[in-house]
């Protein structure tokens, strides 16, 4: 169920955000990375994600994300850990930072995969890097081929 947009940026004043964040790599260890269109960090590369529905496990919500807005599907995603952060920017133009709790999965492509992007990133490419400001903190013994 998708919120109304008034009553998400109400909550969001008050509240931290659940949200899924992929690390897709290829056979090569390169990372999927998207040109975001919009706010928090528009116009930075990022991996996919998103805020995480009602009723809709964390897996889904991965699966659904990597679906929306790259167009792929996968086997198997495995919780590596989380990345929290609060994003002085946001959709909403409030007054307090956005502030995101992303747990973090990580899923593999073949060569060449068929990306088709949505409205919510500009453009594609794979990095040997993850952004300097994507800080996750893995869990376990999960680590990052």
């Amino acid at each position: 169920m998708i919120i109304p947009r008034d009553q998400y940026a109400s909550i969001m004043e008050v509240m931290p955000i659940l949200c899924v964040d992929v690390i897709i790599q290829n056979p090569d260890g390169e990372y999927l990375l998207v040109r975001r269109a919009n706010e928090p960090l528009k116009g930075q590369w990022w991996v996919i994600g998103g805020r995480v529905l009602k009723g809709e496990t964390l897996k889904e919500a991965a699966s659904r994300k990597m679906r929306e807005e790259v167009g792929l599907q996968a086997d198997s995603f495995d919780l590596i850990g989380y990345y929290e952060d609060a994003f002085e920017n946001h959709p909403y133009s409030r007054s307090t930072p956005q502030h995101s709790v992303s747990i973090v999965f990580a899923t593999s492509v073949e060569h060449n995969p068929k990306v088709r992007l949505d409205e919510q990133s500009s453009e594609w490419k794979f990095s040997k890097e993850l952004p300097k400001r994507f800080r996750v903190t893995f869990i376990g013994n999960s680590k990052l081929t």
